[in-house]
């Protein structure tokens, strides 16, 4: 099961078993927005939130923050609305 807003393993690997030149235009389109929306959700949610599936996931296709802060708390910073902690 994947974490709230995330594409599940399942997803990702049927979408990376079916080779491109199988698939729609509809289909390849689809595979890259939900590709680029769950990297964006995988930057957003920090690693301490994550499940050890998603956290396995994550790292199996790049998608990894480890040891960084989210982008929300890096923009949280970038405006003075957050603390120093990192």
């Amino acid at each position: 099961m994947a974490d709230t807003g995330r594409q599940s393993m399942t997803d990702k690997a049927a979408a990376s078993m079916k080779p491109d030149s199988q698939k729609s235009m509809a289909e390849q389109a689809g595979d890259k927005v939900k590709g680029m929306s769950d990297s964006i959700a995988s930057s957003i949610q920090p690693q301490s939130e994550k499940s050890t599936t998603q956290k396995a996931g994550d790292t199996l296709s790049g998608n990894s923050n480890e040891g960084q802060e989210s982008l929300t708390d890096k923009a949280k910073h970038a405006m003075g609305m957050g603390g120093a902690e990192k």
